[in-house]
Formats: C-alpha cells, structure tokens, sequence
C-alpha cells in the first residue's frame, strides 16, 4: 500500500489534500496576504490560485497524485458529493481561509472541477506513469 508522505500510514486520497494549501492559520500576514489577493470564485484568479500552489504539491508522488485525482473523479461523478463540506471550518479548529469568499463558495463544485481539469493537464505525465503500473505492487 501507498505511504503517506508525512506520517508512516497507509495514504489516504482525501480531497482536502487539493484545497488544505490554502489554509492560512497562524500564517496569515505570509500566505493570508498572499492568497487573499485572489477571489476563489473568479474563474482566472481561481486557476492561478490552482496551478501555483494548489497542484504544486512537491511532496506527492506520482502515485500519489494519480491517485489523488482518481477520487476526486469519482466524487466529481457523484452528484450528491457535498464539496461545500471540504470548506466548511469549526471555530474550535485550528484553520482559517485567507478570504471570506472561501467559506462559503458560489459554487464549490466547480472549483474542485476545476482541480481535476488542471491536475489532468498539470500532471499528465506523471498520472499515464502511473495508470501503466500494477498498483498491487505500490
């Protein structure tokens, strides 16, 4: 099975890992500033926000990432996912948004729609890499 990168634990394909970059807690003069300068619900500003920092995940593998987007597909394909949940914030966590747009979206949907047509387009190579694989031996 596919290891976290982070901790010695199976991985686990969360979505959270696609938006969990742009949680700002206890960095928001640093990154708060830098990501509230992009509204999440403007297509342009969004797919900036997405190739930047969303996909630049330099700690994933290949595997990793081919995995990653392969739920993502799958709740993209499920039309009662809730993507405004991956969004939603307790105020007993330890996390904040950079921008009050991203608490509750316009359309959460389509930005994690916009996740998966760029991670295809960002990632292609590495994702057909690892679709040619025999994922049992991962």
């Amino acid at each position: 099975m596919l290891r976290n990168p982070f901790v010695d634990e199976d991985f686990q394909p969360d979505l959270m890992w696609f938006i969990g970059v742009f949680d700002v807690y206890d960095r928001e003069e640093t990154l708060g500033a830098k990501f509230g300068r992009y509204n999440p619900n403007d297509k342009l500003e969004r797919r900036k926000l997405i190739i930047e920092y969303g996909l630049n995940l330099p700690y994933l593998s290949y595997r990793h990432k081919f995995l990653l987007v392969e739920e993502l597909g799958k709740k993209l394909r499920d039309q009662t996912y809730d993507f405004q949940s991956l969004f939603e914030i307790d105020e007993a966590e330890t996390s904040c948004w950079p921008r009050n747009e991203w608490y509750e979206l316009d359309d959460p949907r389509a930005f994690l729609s916009d996740v998966y047509t760029l991670a295809n387009e960002v990632w292609a190579e590495e994702l057909l890499k690892a679709s040619l694989e025999d994922r049992s031996k991962w």
